[in-house]
């Protein structure tokens, strides 16, 4: 299984941040932006990782990372993204890379406080036994108008809708994604929404109409950092608590 942690965009939320250097390697507490997903994937067992790069220093993340051995990687994989041509768009990217493999994907700008250790065994487990699907996590939110929403039925999420007035319940979707090898075939079909992107999202109800996306709600904390506001509480919550945790239970 492989990972992806998409890390292009502009950051236009961010200026003038974003005006000398990538949303991704802005500090989050003592570390950069983009070493949190990196770790989450890590500690997750995923070691083959394709970073989505974009904007204007995208040869940034090749000086701070390298091949990744501060990481404990042999190695790590870049692509660019030209633009901002949704989520979708910048996963597509990588299926020459991926070879019809199952991947995990992440935003580059979302922290977790502790692991997605079992969501990904969980996730392996699904494949195995179905040989077929995808996986979302989801996390209780106070506002899930900002957000993609899950609407349950049952244990299942019969829909996603993005930004809705009307919430069908308080669990958004958060950045991270699990699909097998049809997710490359699926963002081929792909049509630009109202703003001219390919949204992640109408890859995830894909899944949901073959009846073959399974869901988990995240623990611990989460948040992305893509705006003031939410940098400086990700800043917050890992000064005071850190993030990635690995527990001795999960990891076993």
């Amino acid at each position: 299984m492989k990972g992806v942690i998409l890390a292009g965009g502009l950051g236009t939320r961010l200026f003038p941040l974003t005006k000398i250097t990538n949303k991704h390697l802005l500090p989050v507490y003592d570390q950069p932006m983009i070493y949190y997903p990196i770790r989450t994937l890590v500690n997750a067992g995923i070691d083959d990782i394709m970073i989505v790069t974009g904007g204007r220093k995208s040869g940034d993340f090749l000086s701070l990372l390298g091949n990744g051995k501060d990481f404990g990687l042999g190695h790590l994989n870049y692509t660019y993204q030209e633009g901002e041509g949704g989520i979708a768009e910048a996963l597509g990217l990588c299926a020459h890379w991926a070879k019809g493999e199952p991947v995990v994907v992440m935003l580059g700008d979302n922290l977790i406080e502790r692991n997605i250790i079992e969501p990904v065994q969980a996730f392996r487990r699904q494949l195995a036994e179905e040989g077929q699907g995808a996986k979302i996590l989801l996390k209780e939110v106070h506002d899930p108008q900002r957000f993609g929403v899950a609407r349950l039925e049952g244990d299942h999420v019969a829909e996603i809708i993005e930004k809705p007035k009307d919430p069908p319940s308080n669990l958004a979707v958060i950045g991270i994604y699990m699909y097998d090898h049809r997710v490359w075939d699926i963002i081929g079909t792909l049509e630009p929404s109202e703003r001219g992107e390919l949204e992640i999202t109408d890859v995830n109800n894909w899944y949901i109409r073959d009846g073959s996306l399974t869901y988990g709600v995240l623990e611990g904390w989460w948040t992305d950092a893509g705006t003031f506001e939410s940098l400086y509480a990700a800043t917050r919550r890992v000064a005071e608590g850190g993030a990635n945790h690995v527990d001795d239970e999960s990891a076993g």
